[in-house]
């Protein structure tokens, strides 16, 4: 059965669910799975949503970029959120650019678009912004 899911097995037999095959990032030869970073965002106190995907990079071949929305009457940075990071995933998952915005595009569904969240960031950064 072939679903698009990216799924672990561990040691117990247990299957996880990590992300989607079409969602992967390839950053500097490492897979960056976006369901992943996500889930580790909301975490933090101040996300209330987030939407992780890769934007082209000259160096590195795609970057991380997180489009961030805050629980109401919060703040954050950037470095902050990078603080928030480091130490606790991987240095080539933290985000390179994070964009706080108060909304994402959605299907009429409800589903993000991160296709357009990407194409709002080439046209930001240039299409080689490394």
């Amino acid at each position: 059965m072939h679903t698009g899911d990216l799924a672990t097995i561990d040691a117990q037999g247990y299957c996880r669910i990590v992300g989607r095959v079409k969602d992967m990032l390839i950053r500097g030869g490492e897979n960056v799975y976006p369901a992943e970073i996500e889930d580790f965002l909301l975490t933090h106190p101040d996300v209330a949503a987030v939407q992780v995907f890769g934007v082209p990079d000259e160096k590195y071949g795609e970057e991380v970029c997180a489009w961030i929305v805050l629980r109401a009457g919060h703040s954050l940075t950037e470095e902050a959120l990078r603080e928030f990071c480091r130490g606790r995933i991987a240095h080539y998952k933290i985000p390179r650019h994070v964009r706080f915005v108060t909304d994402m595009p959605l299907t009429a569904t409800g589903k993000p678009q991160k296709f357009r969240m990407r194409e709002r960031m080439i046209e930001e950064l240039g299409p080689d912004s490394g």
